[in-house]
């Protein structure tokens, strides 16, 4: 699908640098960013979020399993 987006011209002008350096088209370059915001919102974003447990594994579970290492000690 084809879209019109107004981008600031600072963003157009970091865009083309980065095109330039990646070897890409602009294009490439949003669609990329599309896919990565897209990406991010689905889930929730949990990749940024602050936390040491990772998927699947809540804090409860994440407590027993490091308090567990300490009696192996």
């Amino acid at each position: 699908m084809r879209t019109i987006v107004d981008l600031p011209a600072h963003a157009v002008a970091a865009l083309d640098r980065i095109r330039a350096r990646r070897q890409v088209s602009r294009a490439a370059l949003v669609r990329e960013a599309v896919e990565r915001f897209l990406d991010a919102e689905m889930r929730g974003d949990r990749g940024r979020a602050f936390g040491a447990w990772g998927p699947g594994e809540d804090g409860l579970a994440l407590q027993r399993r490091l308090r567990g290492e300490w009696d192996d000690a």
